[in-house]
């Protein structure tokens, strides 16, 4: 049985209109903190105790991107390898990827090669991928150093930022540098907002009356993916 559990930001004003849609998976080994990156992201609180992630969680935040109101639906899936199968088919159709390691445990550096295979394989050429060496706070306890991570990124062609999902550092940054990126891509016309596999969807600006419409049908969207 596949499990979705949703995280939406809180909103205490009026509901949000939107331009764009953009989908995110989060990849990365078991424990490495992709759920309490996406629970600090769209709650902007820590989860001490983050549970393993069974299947897939789902979570949503607007963001505001060089002027525009972006709408990101996160798909954060389950590191376990008895998951990958299920967890593949979430891959396609996704605009930005954030690919995960724990900077205090190296064997989850050392597996970024085969996240990266499977994120290369299964999204489109134009899939935005940014690796998060997550647990920043943990200096003390680090295992893979910054130069390597960030050489291992240049390498690859990836965006790099060490966070914390603990005290919050550049968890923000990391899905708007993301963002940022596709959407320069929609820009320079790299990415066919008409392709299926984009993983963007252009929502045209509703009238002040329409708005209201437009956000309660966001929760379809969001499961459609």
């Amino acid at each position: 049985m596949l499990f979705i559990y949703h995280h939406s930001a809180k909103m205490t004003a009026a509901p949000y209109n939107y331009s764009y849609i953009f989908k995110y998976i989060i990849i990365g080994d078991m424990g490495v903190g992709k759920s309490c990156l996406l629970h600090q992201f769209t709650e902007k609180k820590f989860m001490a105790d983050c549970p393993h992630t069974i299947g897939v969680e789902f979570g949503t935040r607007i963001m505001e991107v060089h002027g525009q109101k972006v709408k990101l639906q996160i798909w954060d899936t389950a590191g376990q390898e008895r998951f990958r199968a299920v967890t593949r088919s979430y891959y396609r159709g996704a605009a930005g990827a954030l690919m995960v390691y724990d900077i205090t445990r190296r064997s989850t550096y050392n597996h970024l090669s085969s996240w990266l295979t499977d994120a290369r394989n299964l999204t489109n050429p134009n899939t935005v991928i940014i690796l998060i060496g997550n647990k920043a706070d943990l200096e003390a306890q680090r295992d893979v150093t910054y130069e390597e991570a960030k050489q291992f990124a240049e390498e690859n062609g990836l965006l790099f930022l060490e966070a914390s999902a603990k005290t919050g550092e550049n968890v923000e940054e990391a899905f708007l540098e993301a963002a940022k990126r596709i959407y320069q891509n929609i820009q320079d016309g790299s990415l066919d907002l008409n392709a299926a596999e984009s993983g963007v969807q252009h929502k045209p600006s509703a009238p002040q009356g329409g708005r209201l419409n437009a956000d309660n049908q966001a929760p379809k969207e969001g499961c459609s993916c």
